[in-house]
């Protein structure tokens, strides 16, 4: 059976962190995962997910400077010290809380550099995942729609990083709605990427929200996801149509429970 987890990045928008992780109990969820959480305590999320019942599951390396476009910073020259400060921030918060996970975000290159970036980034993801020993480092190519000139766009690039390095810890983010929107063949991709495949996301293309819309027969992806053994959680990372609780229906829509 699927097991979905509730990305708080997006959903219950409308409220503090910490308010979001017992709205995702009360609804149901029995996992969580996060992007950015670090304004809150890791002992105070670790606490609030042992009173709702919640396994907290994975998080983001922070973006960087923002106001100059960077979102990430495992790909960039330059930056090799300040990832790898990210890094240990994620790892710390990880053994604080309690997750298990850590997304290394790789940021946006221009076209020219990317070569000299892919070699910084096998770089820095070997040092990473040595600090960051009992964790999981997942990669995820991002859509170029979404993101303009992020490092990686395709699964397929993701893997080749993941194959060539051969490090136990480093996995793939199979997000499907990135892969539909940048590539499609959703469901042959996910087949071929699967023993490399650390998480899966979800939401509906094109529009992002709940996955009962748009072009992914989601319902295909779950009897997929079952049939080939995929044992971890799915994350719900979609923005809601409106309020998050009552669109949670979807998952009667689609014959599934959370």
């Amino acid at each position: 059976m699927v097991r979905f987890s509730a990305n708080l990045g997006f959903l219950w928008p409308d409220r503090p962190l910490l308010e979001r992780v017992e709205a995702a109990g009360r609804a149901g969820f029995k996992a969580i995962e996060l992007h950015w959480p670090y304004e809150v305590p890791a002992d105070e999320m670790k606490a609030a997910c042992a009173a709702h019942g919640l396994t907290l599951l994975g998080l983001n390396t922070v973006v960087g400077d923002a106001s100059k476009g960077e979102f990430g910073l495992g790909a960039l020259p330059g930056r090799e010290a300040d990832f790898q400060a990210a890094v240990e921030q994620s790892v710390a918060y990880c053994r604080g809380a309690g997750a298990t996970a850590i997304h290394c975000m790789a940021g946006a290159v221009p076209e020219e550099q990317r070569p000299r970036a892919r070699d910084t980034f096998l770089r820095n993801l070997e040092a990473a995942a040595a600090k960051a020993d009992g964790l999981t480092l997942l990669l995820e190519p991002i859509n170029p729609r979404d993101k303009p000139g992020y490092f990686y766009s395709r699964v397929e690039e993701a893997v080749s990083i993941i194959e060539e390095l051969g490090l136990p810890n480093l996995k793939l983010m199979f997000d499907a709605y990135h892969v539909g929107v940048a590539q499609g063949d959703v469901l042959t991709r996910l087949e071929r990427c699967l023993p490399l495949i650390g998480h899966v996301q979800i939401a509906a293309v094109p529009s992002r929200a709940e996955p009962d819309e748009g072009e992914i027969a989601y319902p295909a992806v779950f009897a997929a996801l079952e049939r080939l053994g995929y044992d971890g959680w799915v994350g719900c990372e979609y923005k809601p149509r409106g309020d998050t609780d009552e669109g949670l229906a979807w998952t009667s829509r689609l014959g599934v429970t959370l």
